[in-house]
């Protein structure tokens, strides 16, 4: 058996690569706030909470967030809220970790089925992708345990091909299994591995069929997903009800928004903020931040990385690999393409970059099994060849990653994800205490959960005021909301606005009720834009006299 620093030699390159990942990770997740879907998967631990629950005895237990979104992630973190709170780190950190686990498995994966050239290529790859990394680290999609949960299950079954293992079997369809209740989009992937593992190695998977493995398979499989199959069962099939609907004419957009993702400038603009064009930026702080200022100016404000000029020469370069290679090519290359198209005909998803970025890491699979292949054609002058490309790569990836850094730091988060969030907060704290805190706008009210733990009453804001016609119902539920003495609302600023227009529309009708607003504080973010308003409402005072 191998010593550990004989393991940690063999696989230094990998080690590097996954502490690369987390280091990046961990300089950019203090920069951005709270994004209200990356909070949502606190709905069911703090007031007011929502979701699907199943009675056990005298417990009401979460299983369901949405009818395709698993309540997985909740669970996990409820040992990690009680022991370090809801700050910044304690949301993010435990995913950036999860994301770190999936490079090293994805590591081994390639390890077992390509060799170690590819594996090097193919995890420093994914470590230096941008968008891989800024997705698994905010997990607003949430993405961060699909891909770890798809590739360690993944990883499993091949193990089992390969050793026999029943054990290995069992693991790789129970975390299968859970990938599909923490979010059934899981089954875009799982087909798409499906379909290419019967095209390209049809001899290899039935040869090691039988009754009993199919068995061990499909149990484990189903216990992992069995919360989804138990809300499936007493909720009519809902998953599949209200999910399946198909229309194909965005398939141009979306095909340019998966280009986006890859080559890594999916996320400008929306992000960060870029449209800030007036006052004064903070200067960079500390050695960190000014060094990635400097570079960011010396390689002149990098966007593009080069992963689709790999991919399309591995494309090239394909038909110099042989045997394995050359299918485990054409297996990357189907899973994709199954994976892509169930979510480009499907309405309302492929059009994101969290949709797109599900058929990672295939790409760097694609990539680092060809070159690993051509650079064996060239024998001598492969290894160094190959490393200098994988070296120029890895910077390109590393650059555009240390742009949207620059651009957090430089200009703050994007309408999404402002840093104003935490000092409105922190504000409330003290604000709010027993009353209600109306959010007049989409983007505040999971947030605010999050971070104080379910102690504000919180609740939706633009219900009913979105409406065209109000029924009597809806103004008496307006009515208590305006007329209540301590009640809080919150909206975003003009330039922050979600849904626009709605705030005014609820001023306008409390007006007409006799009510007007009061504001109490204006909550910028960090570089001093106004962000939030706080306000109540008041008797309208007859200045007058009549």
């Amino acid at each position: 058996m191998n010593s550990l620093p004989n393991r940690v030699k063999y696989h230094y390159h990998a080690l590097i690569s996954c502490l690369f990942f987390f280091i990046a990770g961990r300089a950019l997740l203090p920069h951005l706030g709270i994004q209200n879907d990356e909070a949502l998967f606190a709905a069911p631990l703090f007031d007011p909470r929502s979701g699907y629950v199943i009675k056990i005895g005298h417990s009401h237990l979460p299983i369901m967030l949405m009818s395709y979104l698993g309540t997985l992630k909740s669970w996990i973190y409820v040992p990690i809220f009680q022991l370090f709170g809801t700050g910044i780190s304690a949301v993010r950190d435990p995913m950036l970790l999860a994301g770190v686990a999936g490079v090293w498995c994805f590591y081994l994966l390639l390890l077992r089925v390509a060799g170690k050239r590819a594996a090097i290529i193919g995890c420093g790859l994914l470590a230096t992708d941008s968008l891989y990394l800024i997705t698994v680290c905010f997990d607003w999609g949430p993405v961060a345990l699909q891909h770890l949960l798809l590739l360690a299950g993944f990883l499993l079954l091949v193990k089992f091909y390969q050793e026999g293992s029943a054990a290995a079997l069992a693991g790789g369809g129970f975390l299968l299994g859970l990938a599909m209740w923490d979010k059934a989009l899981a089954i875009w992937m799982l087909s798409g591995i499906g379909v290419a593992g019967i095209v390209t190695f049809p001899r290899q998977i039935f040869g090691v069929m039988s009754m009993r493995r199919v068995a061990i398979a499909t149990l484990s499989f189903g216990l992992g997903a069995l919360p989804l199959i138990i809300y499936n069962y007493k909720e009519s099939l809902a998953t599949f009800r209200g999910n399946v609907s198909y229309d194909t004419g965005d398939i141009p957009g979306k095909a340019s928004l998966l280009l986006a993702t890859a080559d890594g400038r999916g996320l400008f603009s929306w992000l960060v903020d870029e449209d800030w064009q007036s006052g004064e930026h903070p200067a960079p702080r500390g050695l960190v931040q000014t060094g990635a200022a400097r570079i960011s100016a010396l390689f002149r404000h990098p966007r593009h990385n080069l992963t689709l000029w790999a991919f399309c020469l591995a494309l090239l370069l394909a038909p110099l690999a042989r045997g394995n290679a050359l299918r485990l090519i054409l297996f990357a290359l189907i899973a994709m393409a199954v994976a892509w198209i169930q979510m480009a005909v499907t309405v309302n998803a492929g059009g994101s970059v969290h949709h797109a970025i599900l058929i990672w890491p295939f790409p760097q699979m694609v990539i680092g099994v060809c070159f690993a292949a051509t650079s064996r054609r060239l024998r001598t002058a492969g290894i160094p060849a190959v490393a200098a490309v994988l070296v120029v790569m890895m910077v390109s990836g590393a650059l555009v990653t240390n742009e949207y850094f620059t651009l957090a730091i430089r200009n703050g988060g994007g309408q999404n994800w402002t840093g104003a969030i935490f000092r409105l907060a922190e504000y409330l704290k003290g604000a709010a205490s027993d009353n209600y805190v109306f959010c007049v706008d989409w983007g505040i009210l999971d947030s605010l959960r999050l971070l104080n733990r379910g102690q504000l009453k919180v609740r939706v804001g633009t219900d009913p005021i979105t409406k065209r016609e109000l029924t009597q119902q809806d103004r008496e539920y307006l009515q208590q909301m305006i007329a209540g003495p301590g009640n809080l609302f919150i909206n975003h600023t003009k330039d922050f606005e979600f849904f626009e227009g709605v705030n005014a529309k609820l001023v306008k009708y409390a007006a007409a009720a006799g009510f007007e607003r009061k504001m109490i504080a204006v909550i910028p973010d960090s570089h001093g834009r106004p962000v939030y308003e706080v306000y109540h409402f008041g008797a309208r005072v007859d200045v007058s006299g009549h």
